[in-house]
């Protein structure tokens, strides 16, 4: 028990840290969503990493369940459950109709559906130990579907050189949390815990890495926009009358015709 002793300690020691950082990645949208909630609309922002987000701390919250001695898992799964719940909530509300469609339809396919069906299939084992490793395998699946979920953003910033819609938060608090979770699981010897943020921890770095490079994208794009309405407003003023040098030429003209019908009736007196 003293060689096993250290190593529970350090686990929990990483738990607390992980359910801290976790907490904090599960917050870490607010502000997307508060730009969402003062734009009125959702268009442009994907449902997906929500809705799979939430079948991971599904799936995690039953797995700690079935677990012992998993309370650390257990109440953040409870947290990420609500956040995430309220975070679709408010893009089902501002999102165009057919992201709604979307949406609602995957949360009762996915979301529902396949809660429900993995629930039917683990209670099939009698033994415990064995709902727990499928149910183990099950978490380590969604884990690396969650890591892998901005995969489509990342590629979106590549193509457009805009990190609009990645946050560097919510990467910098992913690539946080797996880190964490990751001792947490090693300590322990939970390779469903451990294994899927290994991939978490590298492409959370890696999207840091895209935000760092094209993170002055969208000023460049500002710029290139003034650029193209000064060659704009230049050309129209090239033959637009409105402008002062062209006023004061209409002027002139103007008063040269005032002044002939003067002379016309100086020369009949």
């Amino acid at each position: 028990m003293g060689f096993f002793g250290p190593h529970y300690q350090l686990a929990f020691i990483f738990g607390v840290l992980g359910s801290i950082v976790s907490f904090m990645v599960f917050l870490s949208p607010v502000k997307t969503f508060y730009t969402i909630y003062k734009k009125r609309t959702a268009e442009g922002y994907h449902s997906i990493p929500y809705m799979v987000a939430l079948s991971s701390s599904m799936m995690l919250l039953y797995y700690g369940m079935l677990k012992t001695n998993a309370n650390l898992i257990v109440g953040i799964s409870c947290f990420g459950c609500a956040i995430e719940i309220i975070y679709l909530i408010l893009y089902i509300v501002y999102a165009p109709k057919r992201d709604k469609v979307f949406t609602v339809k995957w949360i009762i396919l996915f979301n529902l559906g396949g809660y429900c069906l993995i629930m039917v299939a683990t209670n099939l084992f009698r033994e415990r130990s064995k709902r727990v490793t499928v149910m183990g395998w099950v978490c380590a699946v969604n884990s690396v579907a969650v890591s892998a979920s901005p995969l489509g953003i990342m590629k979106r910033v590549i193509r457009t050189k805009s990190v609009e819609y990645m946050p560097f938060l919510l990467s910098f608090f992913l690539t946080l949390c797996s880190t964490m979770w990751f001792f947490y699981g090693l300590f322990l010897q939970d390779l469903y815990v451990a294994f899927p943020n290994v991939l978490g921890f590298l492409l959370g770095t890696a999207q840091m890495v895209i935000y760092v490079i094209y993170k002055n994208g969208n000023k460049g794009v500002e710029i290139t926009e003034k650029m193209q309405k000064g060659d704009m407003e230049g050309s129209v003023g090239d033959i637009n009358p409105c402008f002062p040098d062209h006023e004061q030429e209409i002027k002139e003209i103007t008063i040269v015709i005032a002044e002939k019908p003067v002379e016309s009736d100086e020369m009949k007196a």
